[in-house]
């Protein structure tokens, strides 16, 4: 305001100049305030592309409906995503609902692609979680409730499929509060009439909602309850609702104490009490309707626009950059025509068509185009405002993770302001998770999950090398999971994965897309070593390289540790020793031996729960770093070779869900596979559920055996749960295979 007022003072020149920044920075406000940028979570078949699709569809984007199982959506644009039915690569789409713009990011939900979830959460401000209201809070369910946990991101739930006989409403709520710790609030219940059609019973309003199938579900009917026994059940909900959220809410609390009744509660005030409380992510409101049968999508639409935040309400950390640019890259795909396209959520300030931008890793870039996100089809725009998604062409070096800016300089000041800001914290709690959100908001690199699997991958001839090469390069940028190395001891590229149908995708993309008939050799699970007993040894190696005399001697121990992987040894005798090694070379030798970790001696496996300790180290004079970095991987392989090492195996957590009758020679078949059976659960009226960890070694095609075992009525998830260790038969057998023995 002084700043205001002084230019006011300063003359009409300045008056004017302020008064053009003041109306631009309300009109870009409140262009914020009318954006919701949110990811749609859920486990596999829950509905989410379908319910995608009815939102494309009611808001005018589309002209047809959308179908899985006709291979004609929106979203699920990529072959083997139409082939198959199932979500393989998230997808942005834009489109707009009371006047309100949403940005919406359809994923996966099967277990393979959770690293696509992942990205797609950097840049959305709330989510919507799709339930199959058959099922309840399923396997993956958790897995996603977790990672929008980690993002702190507001939600609602979207119960699905409540026009089936076997959708039970009460156990999906159930299931929110016991298995996903959460507070619901069911903003709407099911009702059905004699025909079994699915109405609606909303809360708020004590109006029951009623959709026309003629026009598609385009329309829908709201009609005031008569006073009946549905209006009482409903009144008493209404009742619980405005009980629950001043309990939440001072506004709303204040209302009800000042009148002393819940019913002069006007519905404006409920739901503003019901936006905040989601906000804060005190509660989680509740929905429920049938994608395909076209109910209750359109105010599932309203919700979004109702009680998730817009850009402006989160995402203060960026506050840092002041007008300048902050962008974050969550997606790369590549187009035949376009080439490489970058999707980015833009944070601060205004992207505009042939910008520069510098990425935190110091690469300069510069945007030649910028389009609207429909999935694969694009709409150029010429500017792009804070709090929007939009795609980027032009970029060739940014990856997924980066932080893009307009400046160095701009960058340096964000990370100068945000260390000034940090001395405000009130607490220490809060200031650890400020320097979380630092560590996520300034890192370079992406957190990558362990791959699961591994497989050689060859080219069909000689003349296909570079081109698989340069495709394998393409694919490891729009997808940062697959892992893609070369073994120096077999001379094969290898690619690791997150599992079976993984490793499937991505070769037939490469043959549909680069038009490579690639060869995968067959699937090698992904051990990892740890030593059995501590170790220590001393190498010297003196040798003459191009007249340079090159020596180091250097000792080394290895001992069981899951906290740091190189340390010094500090006792008295080597403190004065290591005194005098300069950080360089310290930094040199910590490489050196951490590169030796790589490669365990027994089956090629990562070596973990490992601790290198150096205790003594001398470097001949003129020695190159390289000879040390080598000499240093040298004398950790002679440790590990000396120590010993111990295989550690995957672990897969399943969910089997089967009928009663069916659970008894599933058991017989799992305890054949070394599995050890956690809880047998009962699962509606018919069914059970196992659950069960299982060494992943032994589930090789165990889909099509649990088919075979139950005639096909059997449904199965599973995900990683960590490592174990192997006795010494299992884990010869497991040597054996790695060498292609078995």
């Amino acid at each position: 305001m002084k700043m205001l007022k002084y230019a006011w003072q300063s003359g009409p020149k300045q008056r004017s100049r302020w008064l053009w920044h003041l109306s631009n920075q309300i009109w870009k406000r409140s262009y914020s305030s009318k954006i919701r940028n949110i990811g749609i979570l859920a486990h596999i078949d829950a509905g989410k592309t379908t319910t995608t699709e009815r939102m494309l569809f009611y808001a005018g984007k589309t002209r047809a409906l959308g179908e899985v199982h006709r291979g004609n959506t929106v979203t699920d644009y990529l072959t083997q995503e139409r082939e198959r039915g199932i979500t393989i690569c998230s997808s942005a789409v834009t489109f707009p609902w009371n006047d309100h713009r949403i940005n919406l990011l359809d994923t996966p939900g099967h277990i393979d692609f959770t690293m696509e979830v992942e990205q797609s959460l950097y840049a959305v401000d709330g989510v919507v979680v799709v339930l199959d209201g058959t099922a309840g809070v399923e396997a993956q369910t958790v897995t996603v409730w977790s990672q929008a946990d980690k993002h702190k991101l507001p939600r609602l739930i979207f119960v699905n499929k409540m026009d089936r006989p076997d959708a039970d409403f009460e156990k999906c709520v159930s299931d929110l509060k016991d298995k996903l710790e959460t507070q619901p609030v069911c903003l709407q219940y099911p009702v059905k009439n004699e025909d079994g059609v699915l109405a609606i019973n909303d809360v708020i309003t004590l109006e029951r909602l009623s959709w026309q199938q003629k026009d598609l579900g385009r329309s829908y009917r709201n009609v005031k309850l008569e006073p009946s026994d549905d209006l009482r059940v409903l009144q008493e909900k209404r009742n619980e609702l405005i009980d629950q959220l001043s309990g939440l809410d001072d506004e709303l609390a204040d209302v009800v104490i000042s009148t002393e009744s819940f019913d002069n509660v006007d519905n404006a005030l409920i739901e503003r009490a019901l936006r905040r409380a989601t906000s804060q992510q005190k509660v989680v409101p509740v929905l429920l309707g049938s994608a395909y049968k076209n109910v209750g999508i359109q105010r599932l639409m309203d919700a979004v626009n109702a009680y998730l935040p817009a850009p402006e309400e989160r995402n203060q950390i960026y506050d840092c950059f002041g007008t300048e640019v902050a962008g974050k890259v969550f997606k790369i795909v590549h187009d035949k025509q376009r080439g490489p396209l970058t999707l980015v959520r833009i944070l601060r300030g205004e992207i505009k068509r042939g910008m520069r931008l510098i990425s935190a890793r110091g690469q300069a870039e510069v945007v030649s185009k910028l389009y609207e996100p429909l999935a694969d089809e694009y709409r150029e725009v010429g500017a792009v405002q804070s709090g929007d998604v939009v795609i980027c062409a032009g970029l060739k070096s940014t990856v997924t993770g980066d932080l893009l800016t307009s400046s160095q300089s701009a960058l340096k000041n964000a990370q100068k302001r945000y260390k000034q800001s940090l001395g405000d914290t009130a607490s220490k709690a809060e200031e650890d998770d400020e320097l979380d959100e630092s560590a996520e908001l300034f890192a370079i690199d992406p957190q990558i999950p362990d791959a699961v699997y591994f497989c050689s991958i060859e080219p069909p001839s000689v003349s296909s090398q570079t081109a698989m090469e340069q495709a394998l390069k393409q694919l490891q940028r729009e997808d940062p999971s697959l892992r893609v190395s070369y073994d120096s001891v077999t001379g094969q590229t290898v690619l690791g994965g997150m599992g079976e149908l993984h490793m499937d995708i991505i070769k037939s993309r490469i043959l549909s897309e680069y038009k490579i008939d690639v060869d995968l050799g067959p699937l090698q699970i992904a051990y990892k070593e740890t030593i059995e007993a501590p170790a220590l040894t001393t190498l010297s190696v003196e040798k003459e390289i191009a007249g340079s005399k090159q020596s180091v001697s250097i000792t080394l121990e290895v001992v069981k540790n899951q906290a740091e992987l190189f340390s010094l040894d500090k006792s008295p005798e080597n403190l004065p020793n290591l005194n005098t090694l300069r950080p360089r070379i310290l930094q040199v030798l910590r490489k050196g031996s951490i590169s030796a970790l790589e490669r365990g001696p027994r089956v090629g496996g990562q070596v973990v729960e490992t601790q290198i300790r150096l205790h003594n180290a001398t470097i001949g004079r003129g020695t190159a770093d390289s000879f040390v970095m080598a000499t240093a991987a040298q004398c950790v392989q002679k440790l590990l070779s000396t120590s010993g090492t111990r295989l550690l195996e995957p672990i897969m957590a399943l969910q089997i869900v089967a009928p009663s009758e069916r659970i008894s020679g599933i058991i017989a078949d799992l305890s054949r596979r070394r599995a050890l059976i956690n809880d047998v659960l009962p699962k509606g009226e018919r069914n059970k559920m196992i659950l069960v960890n299982a060494p992943l070694a032994e589930l090789s095609g165990y889909s099509s055996a649990l088919r075979t075992i139950s005639s096909g009525t059997a449904s199965m998830t599973m995900q990683p749960c960590g490592f174990s260790s192997m006795n010494s038969v299992d884990e010869s057998l497991a040597e054996r295979r790695a060498q292609g023995l078995e």
